[in-house]
Formats: C-alpha cells, sequence, structure tokens
C-alpha cells in the first residue's frame, strides 16, 4: 500500500480546506496512512510534510512500519506534541482536528500546550472529515486482504457446521469458531462473536452465552476476522432439526430481501436505494415491522465504517467501497432470522465477497 501517496492526497485536502496543517489521532487513519500499528501516536500533517509522534516503546516498530512521515519519539503525550509542532510551523495559521475523535477533555489540553496567543483560533473542528473519504475507496491491495479475510469466514463456517449439535453451549460454539480462526491466520475478531439460538435467535446483536442449542429452532451466526488489520463480517442463519412451514417462509423472504439489496450494489446507487430494495421485499411479505436495523454498512480498517446503508442515506456507491447487506428480522419470544454479506463495489455491480450457501441448512 502506497502510504506516501495517501499522504500527498492528504495534503492536498488540507490545502483545498484552507488549513496550514492537521492532526491525526484516530488509530485506524494513523495505520490507513502511515503504515503505523501501535496502540500510541499522533500524526501531524502540514501542506508539505508529515510528522507521526510516537513514544519509547515503538521506536524500533515505527521505524519499521512508517512511510511517508518522519518519526519522532517523545517523552509526553503524542498528540500533544503534535500539536505543538504544528503550532511552530513557519505560517502555521490553522490546524484541524477531526471532532469525532476528539473528546473535550482532550481538546482543553491541547490548547492549553499552545502559546497564549494561538490558543483562541489556531485548532479547528473540520467541517466535514478529511481521511474517512479516502479510507472508504479501498485499493487493490486492500481488497485482496479483504477477500482473503472473507474467504476465512466462509471457511469457518464450513467448519462449524460440522460441530454444531444439540446441547452444545453457545459459548463452546463462539470458542470453536474463534480458536479455528487464529489457526486459520486471522490476527483476531472483528468483534465479539454472535451465536444467538432458539429464541435468543429474536435478539440482533445476541452475543454468545452459556444457553445450550436447542433441539428444534435457528441458530444465527454473525462473525467476522481480521487479517492484515482489515476486517470481514458474515452472517448466516441456520436451523436445528426440521423447520416449520412459517420459519421455512419466513427465511425465504429474508433470503430473496438479502438478494434484493446485494443486486442493487452498483456503482452510483444511493445507499438508501439498497436499504430500500431489502426493506421492499420485507414489506410485500408483510415483515416490515421485523426489520428493526439499517441494511448494512461499511467495512475496513474498522468493523463499522462509512458508508452507511439505511434508509434516507445520500452516499453514492462507488467502485471500491466494500459494504455489508444484512436485512433481519426478529420475533421476541419466538425466533430471529439474518443473513449478511459482504459486497465490493465494482465497475460493472457487486461482487459477494463471502460466496457461503444462503438456502436454508437444516442440521
Amino acid at each position: 500500500m502506497d502510504h506516501v501517496a495517501r499522504i500527498g492526497t492528504l495534503r492536498r485536502r488540507i490545502t483545498k480546506a484552507g488549513l496550514s496543517g492537521l492532526l491525526v489521532t484516530h488509530l485506524p487513519d494513523l495505520r490507513y496512512l502511515s503504515g503505523f500499528t501501535g496502540s500510541s501516536a499522533a500524526l501531524a500533517v502540514t501542506r508539505r510534510t508529515a510528522r507521526l509522534f510516537t513514544d519509547g516503546r515503538y521506536k524500533t516498530q515505527a521505524d519499521t512500519e512508517v512511510q511517508g512521515a518522519q518519526v519522532h519519539i517523545v517523552g509526553s503525550s503524542p498528540a500533544i506534541a503534535a500539536v505543538e509542532w504544528l503550532a511552530a510551523q513557519p505560517s502555521a495559521q490553522s490546524a484541524g482536528f477531526d471532532a469525532a475523535w476528539t473528546t473535550v477533555a482532550e481538546l482543553a489540553r491541547f490548547k492549553a500546550a499552545l502559546p497564549s496567543h494561538l490558543r483562541r483560533s489556531f485548532l479547528s473542528p473540520l467541517a466535514a472529515p478529511l481521511v474517512e473519504p479516502m479510507r472508504q475507496l479501498k485499493d487493490a491491495e486492500e481488497l485482496a486482504l479483504m477477500s482473503r479475510a472473507a474467504l476465512v469466514g466462509c471457511k469457518l463456517f464450513d467448519h462449524i457446521l460440522t460441530v454444531i449439535r444439540p446441547g452444545l453451549p453457545e459459548i463452546e460454539i463462539a470458542a470453536e469458531l474463534e480458536y479455528k480462526a487464529r489457526l486459520f491466520g486471522a490476527e483476531g475478531m472483528s468483534f465479539d462473536t454472535i451465536v444467538a439460538s432458539g429464541l435468543r435467535s429474536a435478539l440482533p446483536h445476541g452475543r454468545a452465552t452459556s444457553t445450550p442449542l436447542p433441539r428444534r429452532g435457528f441458530l444465527t451466526l454473525d462473525f467476522g476476522i481480521i487479517l492484515g488489520g482489515y476486517c470481514s463480517d458474515m452472517t448466516r442463519t441456520v436451523h436445528l432439526g426440521s423447520a416449520r412451514v412459517r420459519e421455512r417462509e419466513t427465511y425465504q423472504a429474508v433470503l430473496e430481501s438479502q438478494q434484493a439489496g446485494v443486486q442493487a450494489v452498483q456503482p452510483g446507487a444511493l445507499c438508501s436505494e439498497v436499504d430500500a430494495a431489502a426493506r421492499g421485499v420485507l414489506r410485500r411479505a408483510g415483515l416490515a415491522d421485523a426489520f428493526s436495523h439499517s441494511t448494512g454498512h461499511g467495512v475496513g480498517l474498522e468493523i463499522h465504517e462509512n458508508p452507511r446503508v439505511g434508509a434516507g442515506q445520500k452516499t453514492r456507491l462507488a467502485p471500491g467501497m466494500i459494504v455489508t447487506v444484512e436485512p433481519g428480522v426478529y420475533f421476541e419470544g419466538e425466533f430471529g432470522i439474518r443473513i449478511e454479506d459482504m459486497v465490493a463495489v465494482t465497475e460493472s455491480g457487486g461482487q459477494i465477497l463471502t460466496p457461503s450457501p444462503k438456502a436454508l441448512i437444516e442440521l
């Protein structure tokens, strides 16, 4: 990944925004821009150059990883050191910061570190993020990493189908998924693994508990891995025992909704149009009220990134974006069903990155 080019693009964005510089403290943004993977750092970028500030624990790591920025080792707060450096640059007038990742207390500390004549006006909240729009569009190397991560998820699903049986605690299913993920090369899980069975399948975020799997009922598996810093995300719902007519019909409606959402992933399409395509199928099936969340979200260095795929979302999909399509229905005290794929936006449509079977599986 060309971190030098990314920082160059950001410097042009800083100039266009009328700023002297930018303070970057959100660690996924730092990794995206410079390659640094440590847990304590700040990046200061001006129209001409960039400096990454971190502490002595990361000297060797930063020297090895960082591209496109000079590394400064400091004994105090990296973010404060970055602010002080930005203020000391020739003709420094204003530096932007992302208010979404800066607390009120942090901003007060940053201002206190400035010369008195700069405290009122030097630091300026960005009117719109500068790094986030860059991260939405994955390059070929990012896409390859995320495709590999997604396929590991599919391999995990194939494996767990051989393990599932009535009476096993949900937490054992989650543990087996996470253990195998490590053996398959994952750096970790993208989020707390969701294993929700029987009545608990009606919980959209039913993290695994000691509840034993039922002899009969739905089992929702929602999980993802991290590979090379990038996340995967997929959901499959299977049925233990033979499904009843209503369960089978409801599953088919969710599957058709999910397929309609995937088909709507096209370059130039509004995110709200993808949501409407999925939601419309459930509405026609009389299930709209049971679909209680948005249809999807972006994925990348973080498990939830922009764009959001939901009602009213005006972002237009573009080649390089990767989003999830995950409609679901939930009936409290009965059951729930969700099906989710990661979909890459290409020049000609949407490419499913998680091609595991989606037809109803009865175990």
